[in-house]
Order: structure tokens, then sequence, then C-alpha cells
């Protein structure tokens, strides 16, 4: 059984290594396991679904998740079926005679494929407090996840105007008070003015600073004017990509850094996947879960040498 092999022997080979703790790595590693195949996990700890308080999209869970509980409950039914879960980071990576070897903090391991799950970063503003905010619910990251908590609230979001004032729009479907928050008044084009003025969007040209509070913001002006008042920032600042490994392996990648993948998820590397958010797309947890099943079933074939419809 694979919980009674020495995972961090330096050396040990697998037939799938998966770099990535969050809901794709631990996906694709409870599917591989339950194709009766040796996979390792590797987790750094650092999944995105950490900072989700509660989803109430993912499907399943009527009453919603928090990403902590989640992480927990996708890790065990990975163990449960054989996949091992190993904390530590992968430092580099490289192939040598049709196989992967990945030099961790935990030593070196060898494997006949690998599977990337090592997400993205998001970008957000120096808000004191920040991370108590995203886990109050005051600083939102994704739209498409939660604007639904949104609807009717005071919504401001920051960012550069190609990004903040698509986000803006999309969030005025929810609340008939949405708030783009610039610094100084050439931060936002005039063209993209007219776009947010005829969208209904408001526009706060001198913005100093923002003032977390336990159920909101406030939000200080530089130009003087009294404090205002936000229920929710909305940070649209894009974000890094983790693909560094990808790069490593020969991987082509986008200019935004994002893996390019086919459509069974393996890159321009052979035996070489990239799932969920490092491979452009949707940043949803559901679709970390369909890259994983795809990927997932793509590999059993390929290591059984069957035909992949």
């Amino acid at each position: 059984m694979l919980g009674e092999m020495p995972i961090s022997s330096p050396g040990h080979e697998f037939d799938v290594a998966i770099v990535g703790g969050g809901p794709a790595g631990l996906a694709a590693g409870m599917y591989l396991a339950r194709f009766l195949h040796s996979v390792i996990v590797v987790d750094a700890g650092d999944a995105r679904a950490k900072l989700i308080p509660k989803s109430h999209n993912c499907p399943g869970f009527p009453d919603g998740v928090g990403g902590s509980e989640l992480l927990g409950r996708l890790k065990a039914q990975a163990q449960r079926y054989g996949a091992g879960v190993v904390d530590g980071r992968v430092a580099g990576a490289k192939k040598r005679d049709g196989t992967f070897v990945l030099t961790t903090t935990f030593g070196t391991i060898r494997a006949r494929r690998v599977v990337l799950a090592t997400g993205i970063v998001d970008k957000a503003p120096a808000i004191e407090g920040l991370e108590e905010a995203v886990a109050a619910g005051t600083v939102r990251l994704c739209p498409v996840c939660d604007a639904y908590e949104a609807v009717g609230k005071r919504i401001g979001v920051v960012g550069p105007e190609h990004l903040a004032l698509k986000e803006a729009l999309f969030l005025k479907e929810y609340s008939g008070q949405v708030t783009l928050l610039a610094n100084y008044p050439e931060d936002i084009s005039d063209a993209a003015r007219g776009m947010a003025s005829a969208g209904g969007i408001e526009i706060w040209d001198t913005v100093e600073d923002l003032v977390a509070r336990a159920t909101g913001f406030g939000v200080v002006m530089a130009d003087g004017a009294p404090m205002r008042e936000l229920d929710v920032v909305y940070p649209a600042m894009g974000s890094d990509v983790r693909s560094e490994l990808a790069v490593a392996l020969g991987a082509e990648c986008d200019a935004q850094g994002y893996v390019l993948v086919s459509r069974h998820l393996e890159t321009s590397t052979a035996g070489l996947y990239a799932i969920g958010d490092v491979a452009e797309g949707l940043n949803q947890i559901a679709v970390a879960f369909g890259h994983a099943a795809t990927a997932a079933t793509h590999i059993h074939n390929a290591l059984q040498s069957r035909p992949e419809s």
C-alpha cells in the first residue's frame, strides 16, 4: 500500500506526481489512486481555496463550505484510496530519458507523469488587515464565485481601468451602487469614464486610503471630502500565474503565463499536465474538478497504453 511506502525517501518513484494541494491537485490524486496508480501530491499549503471563507457555489454544498473544510475533505478522500499527500515544495524539475525528476524540500522523487496544479496568486491592494477582511467577506476576490453574496451592497472596485471597468460592469447586475476607486483622475481615461457613466458606475478619483471595519470600509478621500462608506471591495488587479515549473520543463505558456494545454490538459511537454487555475480558464472549483477528472483519465489510459477517445 502507498501509505506504507517511504514517501520521503530520496529517489522514490511514482506513476504520477502532482504538484499542488488545492482542489484540482487533490481531486486528481483521488482519481489516479482509484485507478490503482501510485500517486504523490506535493502540497505547499498555500492553495488559493484556503482564502475562501465560505463558498456557496461549490456543487454539492447547498449551505456553503469553507475553503479549509473543503480541502480537508478532499485530502481525506484522496488518502482513503492510497494517494500520498506530503507537505513540501518542489524547488526544481527536469525530464530525463522520459522520466520526470522533481527536487523537493523532502528529497528527490521520480514520476512517469507529472500534473501541475500550482494555481495563481491574486494581486490585491495594500490594505491594512487584508487577510482579516478577506475572511470577513468585505474583500472578495472572485465576482463569478460570490457576486450573489454582494447583492444590493455598496461595492468598490480597485485596479487598472481595463480590468476594473469590466468587473464593475459585471457587478452592476447585482447592485445599484458600484464605484471605481482611483487615486488620481488621470488613472481613468475619458473613454473608460464614458463607459462607466453609461453603465451607471460612479468614479471616486481621489481615494487616499481604505480603512477596514467589521462590516466594510471607510474610504478616506485626499481632497478633504468627508469619509465615504463601502460594504465590499473587489480587487480587479489580475494575478501571478505559478507556471515556473512548467517553463522549466519546456511547456509553452501564453503571454500572461498560463500554461497552454490540449483538450486532455496535456502540455506541449509530453507527459506533463496542467490543471486548475494555472491553465487559463474560468477559475472555479467546479472547473478544477473537471480538469482533474479529464487529465487523470487520460493519464491512466496512456500509462495502460489504451487509446483515448
